[in-house]
């Protein structure tokens, strides 16, 4: 797609919003500053719902620690009649901003940007707000997990916002509930690459700069936006089946990754085999030149950092990468509705790696380095394990599905992970593999693009099994004890009063299943 056609996609956007606008009714009042979050209440925006944004980012020259400067456009559609609205913004600066092509008063509140436009916005009236000269700048990596948010290396800088910092880039309701499609497009000196999230749609080279230009054409959560641009290798696209594989590099890094990329088109099909095709007409890695602490499933395009790939053998990175492409479709496709349901991201991710390190002989050496449990050879052994520990983890993070705050340690907790798979492992012991393979398929066909709740999993899960799951998920899902295992009444908790509480999850795990 080109600069017209790019053009053409926003202004139908934007036509098709205004096609359907109801005139105002309402008295007009201030949308919310929180999007009702219950780990993150200041996190999201309430009063309107965003449909697209058109990200315009200037790089004026090479230097991977150079701030960036940008534009943003955004076409939304209000719920309420709205006398001022926010969005999230934590960047350094900006120059103006315009509501429907009118300049709008602006005031700036912690990372709140509050935005009073010239006439109240209606509710259902579609609408643009323009943001310019937002000024961000790339961190180096440290342990604070803010510095990662939009981060230097070596070769350029690139992002990995999960789970509450893209607005520290760029102005927008940054909270999964607020779906949305993206262009992007980079203003960068010749020479200088570009990547982000999507297809690549145009590339066009005058005046010793190149402009590049990205469509994220599927909805997406802005915690999961790639912004990668400096001196990347770009591998050849190769097609695999339906899908572009695309792959981004450091220079430095790439004769090594081979295996790594090779592998890619074999766990295509296997994820394609258990739940269906890719959500995505591409799908890719970035492996970047930085101790990042993590990987992260951005949309289309999920960031490793080297460490992975150097510091462990195959049967830690490959099972990782499967975790990581599990995540389009759970966690991407299908987004977590609010960040208390992240257990529909990692337990289905931890799931499904789990199952494929233990197809290609790889499980113990995928559980080798976990403090406990640790390099488990049959995945029933690894959940007999993991059940071991409900009761204790329960108690330090709160249950699976109701985390008890929004610290890293909680949120990212083995309750989630681990024992998120388990959650699945019961239900799966419940109603068997049969009913359970086709809840999973149901599961990301019904909430393709959207954003879904544990709940909505509950009451899926009780429609296509045709049993009443509500009181047996509940329990797993939301109890402060571990149930009994369906088929296995042998199984026992470690007893919790002699238990010392869990710190931090270990390096290893953060290191390759993400934050």
């Amino acid at each position: 797609m080109g600069a017209v056609r790019r053009a053409a996609v926003v202004a139908a956007s934007l036509g098709a919003l205004f096609i359907a606008s109801p005139a105002a009714a309402a008295t007009p009042t201030a949308g919310s500053s929180g999007i009702g979050d219950r780990l993150y209440p200041n996190l999201g925006n309430g009063g309107y719902d965003v449909q697209h944004y058109d990200l315009d980012l200037r790089y004026a020259t090479s230097d991977p620690s150079q701030s960036v400067e940008g534009d943003v456009t955004i076409l939304a559609r209000a719920t309420q009649s709205l006398s001022r609205f926010d969005l999230d913004f934590g960047g350094h600066s900006l120059a103006g901003v315009s509501v429907n092509g009118q300049p709008a008063a602006f005031t700036r509140k912690g990372e709140e940007l509050i935005i009073t436009p010239q006439s109240p916005l209606g509710d259902g009236q579609a609408f643009t707000v323009k943001v310019t000269g937002f000024t961000a700048s790339p961190a180096t990596v440290s342990s604070n997990l803010r510095s990662t948010v939009f981060f230097k290396t070596p070769d350029g800088s690139a992002t990995a916002p999960q789970p509450f910092s893209a607005h520290l880039v760029y102005p927008c309701n940054d909270h999964p509930r607020d779906k949305a499609t993206f262009t992007f497009t980079f203003d960068v000196p010749s020479g200088t690459k570009a990547i982000a999230n999507g297809e690549e749609v145009s590339r066009a080279t005058a005046g010793g700069r190149t402009t590049w230009v990205y469509s994220m054409d599927e909805p997406m959560a802005t915690e999961l936006t790639q912004l990668a641009v400096g001196n990347w290798d770009l591998g050849a696209p190769r097609r695999d089946g339906a899908v572009i594989l695309r792959d981004a590099s450091a220079p430095s890094l790439t004769a090594s990754l081979q295996p790594a990329f090779a592998l890619e088109p074999s766990q295509l099909d296997y994820m394609q085999s258990l739940v269906g095709p890719l959500p995505f007409s591409r799908y890719g890695i970035l492996v970047v030149d930085a101790d990042v602490g993590f990987s992260l499933e951005t949309q289309t395009l999920s960031m490793f950092p080297e460490p992975v790939f150097s510091t462990y053998g195959k049967a830690v990175w490959d099972p990782t990468m499967l975790h990581e492409l599990s995540h389009e479709w759970f966690g991407d496709d299908v987004s977590p509705y609010s960040w208390s349901d992240i257990w529909l991201n990692e337990g289905h991710a931890s799931w499904y790696e789990f199952l494929y390190a233990q197809s290609t002989g790889q499980l113990e050496g995928d559980t080798e380095f976990y403090p406990d449990p640790q390099g488990y050879a049959t995945f029933d052994e690894l959940m007999r394990a993991v059940y071991a520990h409900g009761d204790e983890w329960r108690q330090d993070f709160g249950p699976v599905a109701l985390p008890l705050n929004n610290t890293d340690a909680v949120q990212y907790s083995y309750n989630v992970y681990h024992g998120g798979a388990l959650v699945l492992y019961a239900l799966r012991q419940k109603i068997g593999a049969t009913a359970f393979d086709r809840i999973e398929r149901t599961w990301v066909q019904r909430y393709s693009g959207q954003s879904a709740s544990t709940d909505d999993f509950i009451a899926l899960a009780s429609s296509v099994s045709g049993q009443d799951l509500t009181a047996f998920l509940r329990d797993w899902l939301y109890g402060t004890r571990t149930p009994a295992m369906p088929g296995h009444p042998d199984w026992t908790v470690n007893p919790v009063k002699t238990h010392k509480t869990t710190t931090v999850t270990s390096a290893a795990v953060r290191l390759r299943h993400g934050i």
